[in-house]
């Protein structure tokens, strides 16, 4: 920069002073809530506490192909019974279809559905996922179901049904037994083991 320059730029500087320290202008503190602000986050905060489902809905989960063959037996399955469930001879005693239904509002249903069948004393049910194919994200809505499954303490194993059943597009799931139905298995062994002591 020539000195000729410099002339010119405090030509237009002019009178311009530096600003006072007093004069400076602080930025103020984030505004309180307003009342119908707290209200809303007060109402989000109790129903994330009163919401018994355990069920996550993370951003990522596991993701698997829409056409893979997936399966999971739990500590305590029989391996026996698992391949029943695998082989698809179990009876399907009650169906959820998930196709065209929005990710948050799986998450209810499949909790929903899985507590209601096990109440009910249901054994084995089957969950129509789809494969997802014509989506963005193929099989989002499987890999997440799987997920589900998988941390949802009333489901013992899960397997993807046979062809006839849907194939990858859908998973058979063998719930844990409610305590009326534990109950009645032990009424019935303990009435076999009377019978046999008297013979």
């Amino acid at each position: 920069m020539t000195d000729k320059d410099l002339d010119l730029f405090y030509s237009e500087l002019g009178d311009v002073r530096p600003i006072g320290p007093s004069d400076r202008i602080r930025p103020k503190g984030r505004p309180a809530p307003t009342l119908s602000q707290q209200a809303r986050r007060d109402a989000a905060q109790h129903a994330r506490r009163l919401d018994p489902n355990p069920l996550t809905l993370p951003d990522e989960v596991a993701q698997v192909g829409a056409h893979d063959i997936v399966g999971l037996k739990k500590n305590g399955v029989q391996e026996g019974v698992y391949r029943k469930l695998r082989l698809g001879k179990y009876e399907i005693q009650a169906k959820l279809d998930l196709h065209r239904v929005l990710l948050r509002d799986a998450r209810t249903q499949v909790y929903d559905f899985i507590r209601h069948a096990h109440e009910a004393g249901l054994r084995t049910v089957m969950i129509t996922h789809g494969k997802g194919l014509h989506s963005e994200t193929p099989a989002r809505m499987k890999s997440h179901t799987l997920h589900w499954l998988e941390e949802f303490d009333l489901v013992l194993a899960f397997h993807s049904a046979k062809p006839a059943h849907g194939g990858a597009g859908a998973t058979y799931v063998l719930l844990r037994k409610s305590s009326e139905a534990s109950l009645k298995t032990r009424e019935v062994y303990a009435e076999r083991s009377r019978a046999q002591r008297k013979t």
